[in-house]
């Protein structure tokens, strides 16, 4: 659930802030803020993806080594 909140909710505060800042926005500041904050919501998103990613992957060398090292023990692939 936090995770989640993290994942998704951060990155959606962060994007609504900035798209109030840009329609709100009375000065150009405001408003290049409003963009910056957009961009830092996909920064975020992004940041989240690659995590995943690196976890997932680390897990997949996990179960290649585990099965290697099961191929020396019996000397057959453990899924044949």
């Amino acid at each position: 659930m936090i995770l989640r909140l993290v994942r998704i909710g951060l990155p959606a505060a962060i994007a609504a802030a900035g798209v109030v800042l840009i329609v709100e926005g009375a000065t150009e500041n405001e408003e290049g803020a409003g963009v910056a904050l957009i961009g830092v919501a996909l920064v975020v998103l992004l940041f989240n993806l690659f995590l995943r990613l690196g976890a997932s992957s680390t897990r997949d060398r996990e179960r290649e080594e585990e099965a290697r090292e099961e191929y020396d023990r019996t000397g057959r692939w453990p899924d044949e």
